[in-house]
């Protein structure tokens, strides 16, 4: 049993039914294949009609390029979308949560939430090394001011945040701005 590993795999017509109700959940680990999924759904659902999408969110993070995959194409499309944050929000997650207005990012109570810098495997020679260093600074930087704009807080103020990982409930990432509401039902949304 120890080297069972978790594949699972949503049910495609599982999938089907959801966007006929133009919802799409993210779930799992972000990455391209999750990116490319996600914009044919939105292109689709956004091509139907402009008619408000609902985006559900579990997700422990991962690659920020997909990341910002998902963030920018959450604000291409004309349909207005909302966010929920349920289960774990965690760093690209976060990222694309933060993709819409704040009265359009609602989480559940029972929902995390964690911001940090981006994180790095730095391997090869020291040119390289330094190379990437500068790109993941830029990259931090970046994050930051993405952060602060959606959050009203000051750049300086979500480095201190980011400098290490910063967890919050759903009530401390209302408090931060993170969120606009906590709901317990779908009437609610």
């Amino acid at each position: 049993m120890e080297n069972e590993k978790n594949d699972y795999k949503p049910d495609p017509s599982l999938s089907d039914r959801l966007l006929k109700t133009r919802t799409v959940i993210i779930s799992g680990e972000i990455n391209k294949d999750r990116a490319d999924e996600f914009a044919r759904q939105m292109l689709v659902l956004d091509s139907e009609s402009n008619a408000p999408i609902y985006v559900y969110i579990n997700s422990p993070g991962g690659d920020v390029d997909s990341g910002f995959a998902i963030y920018d194409m959450i604000r291409f499309v004309s349909s207005p979308v909302t966010v929920i944050g349920m289960g774990l929000v965690a760093s690209a997650a976060a990222l694309i949560f933060l993709s819409v207005p704040k009265e359009r990012r609602i989480g559940f109570p029972n929902s995390t939430y964690l911001i940090h810098q981006p994180l790095s495997q730095l391997k090869g020679v020291a040119i390289d090394v330094a190379i990437y260093a500068d790109k993941i600074e830029a990259l931090r930087h970046k994050l930051d001011k993405v952060i602060a704009d959606a959050t009203s807080k000051s750049v300086e103020d979500v480095a201190k945040d980011t400098e290490r990982d910063c967890w919050m409930s759903a009530e401390e990432a209302l408090s931060y701005g993170m969120l606009s509401r906590i709901v317990n039902s779908k009437s609610e949304i």
